[in-house]
């Protein structure tokens, strides 16, 4: 299987409205593996592999998160997965 690698920043009122545990179920859901975190700036990033179009599914559900989060930028870079991760986790603040 072709599994691929994304690193995400996503700006906005994302901290405080359940975006890491949403991710996580979200990421779950898709069968993807990695992690995401709360930044210091206010920010969460979130890093992610798997099948492409299921990054692309996780990536349309970042634009928009949770109910109360309201994302005003999602920044994306891709390269080949690292293999790194077994399972989805939600990470401490960075």
């Amino acid at each position: 299987m072709d599994r691929r690698r994304a690193s995400l920043r996503i700006r906005g009122k994302v901290q405080g409205v359940f975006y890491r545990e949403s991710a996580r179920t979200e990421a779950l859901r898709l069968g993807l593996t990695g992690q995401v975190c709360n930044l210091s700036d206010g920010s969460v990033e979130a890093i992610v592999e798997g099948a492409p179009e299921a990054i692309e599914a996780f990536v349309t559900w970042c634009h928009r998160g949770p109910v109360q989060a309201r994302v005003t930028d999602v920044e994306r870079a891709d390269e080949p997965a690292r293999g790194e991760f077994s399972t989805f986790t939600v990470e401490r603040s960075s």
